[in-house]
């Protein structure tokens, strides 16, 4: 939820960044509209509920006379208080309904526009391969993956439908060497491993900012009530709902390992092929409270720590500024790496890593303590640090002409010193 109270003092800021979404400003006014409502039921209902105590006081000194005219008229307040609460609990209710439909104001500098207003950064990693030079015929990772029998997607399809798959063998391990490498890396940083639900509440997923406009993505089992994550994002930042952090020693860091969920309903095109989008995979995340002053140099490092991870699957990547109208409602700032796609000859998202600012901690009433003894939200943080669809880009770089792929240095601890994976001889 955005700061009602700073939007009222300036409104501007709310404004630009509704713009810059390609939202509807007048989103801003509805809610300082519904908002003074519900401040002038507050007040009416406090004044009212003032008198009659008032008025409570003067029953026991009436004369007998009087007593009967006290009672009557206390009756007839105290049903009236009554009103003026359930148009108090109405006016909140309406005023927060509207407060919670506005996304986050986004940090100055961010892009405007969609999905392909994006602005590049940087581009890293070792150098894209020539593979007509080296002699080898460029295939996608199902092919590649196929061949050395380490997904099976047709299986997957014939037990739970589409977009399912099994990772077989040195796939299954691959990516485990993947999400353990990770992990480690993590650890190594002092975020505390977390392995999280994956199923939460409705307040829970609310509360983080994934029920708008994009909640038909999201699997809802309605006889429990309950949602399906599509990152552990969800279940970490809802871990210290209600509560007030002490953040006296700097940031508290978690890493979540979970499975996600989503159901991809409006991906198309060459993306459904494969495992690029898919209903089920693993993921490690990371996730960071923080002072809200510290956000912005926090996700800095969010990002280093992506990008040292994505060195170690020798991919050549670039890094993206992602614009306004492609960000979450949670996010005010996004940072995206991609990862070069030999076969399509593009970039293919792996990593992600956002700046809630103090979005999800308002909506989840979690802040800390400040010098003065008084409670402030804390800043939220959040960021990819390995997935399933790495293997994407790790088999399309990686692969040689004889049909093998070379394992990469960094991973091979995990895989028992295997260097490379060649196909299944038959």
């Amino acid at each position: 939820m955005i700061d009602l109270r700073a939007i009222k003092d300036n409104p501007d800021p709310a404004y630009e960044s509704q713009r810059a979404r390609g939202g509807d400003p007048r989103l801003i006014d509805q809610a300082i509209e519904a908002d003074n409502k519900r401040l002038q039921a507050l007040s009416d209902f406090e004044n009212r509920r003032a008198e009659q105590k008032a008025l409570s006081k003067t029953i026991g000194k009436a004369s007998p006379e009087e007593r009967q005219s006290v009672l009557a008229k206390a009756k007839a307040m105290a049903q009236e208080v009554k009103s003026l609460e359930a148009a108090l609990a109405q006016a909140t209710r309406e005023a927060n309904s509207v407060a919670m439909k506005i996304p986050n104001l986004v940090e100055p500098g961010v892009p405007c526009g969609g999905e392909e207003d994006f602005e590049i950064l940087a581009h890293k990693g070792p150098e894209k391969r020539d593979f007509a030079a080296e002699g080898v015929t460029v295939r996608d990772h199902l092919d590649i993956a196929e061949s050395l029998d380490i997904i099976d997607q047709k299986r997957g399809a014939k037990v739970s439908g589409s977009r399912f798959y099994y990772l077989k063998g040195w796939g299954a391990r691959l990516e485990l060497a993947l999400l353990t490498a990770a992990w480690d890396q993590a650890t190594s940083y002092g975020f505390i491993p977390m392995i999280t639900p994956t199923m939460v509440t409705p307040h829970t997923m609310s509360g983080t900012g994934f029920l708008g406009e994009h909640s038909d993505e999201i699997y809802y089992l309605p006889a429990d009530d309950l949602y399906l994550v599509g990152t552990s994002e969800v279940a970490l930042a809802g871990y210290h709902t209600d509560e007030i952090m002490d953040l006296s020693d700097g940031p508290i860091r978690y890493s979540g390992w979970s499975s996600c969920y989503r159901r991809e309903a409006g991906s198309h095109g060459k993306d459904v092929r494969g495992i690029i989008r898919v209903h089920q995979f693993n993921k490690v995340e990371m996730f960071s409270y923080c002072h809200r002053e510290d956000a912005a140099e926090e996700h800095q490092r969010l990002l280093a720590w992506e990008e040292e991870m994505l060195a170690k699957i020798e991919v050549p990547y670039r890094v993206i500024d992602v614009a306004a109208g492609d960000l979450g409602d949670s996010a005010a700032r996004k940072f995206d790496c991609e990862a070069w796609l030999p076969s399509q000859e593009r970039y293919l998202e792996l990593t992600s890593t956002s700046n809630c600012t103090t979005f999800q901690s308002r909506r989840l009433h979690i802040r800390e303590k400040t010098d003065d003894g008084k409670t402030t939200p804390v800043a939220t943080l959040n960021g990819t640090l390995a997935t399933t669809r790495w293997l994407v880009a790790l088999l399309e770089n990686h692969q040689q002409p004889d049909g093998s792929i070379v394992v990469p240095q960094a991973l091979r601890p995990y895989l028992q010193g295997k260097e490379v994976i060649a196909p299944t001889k038959e």
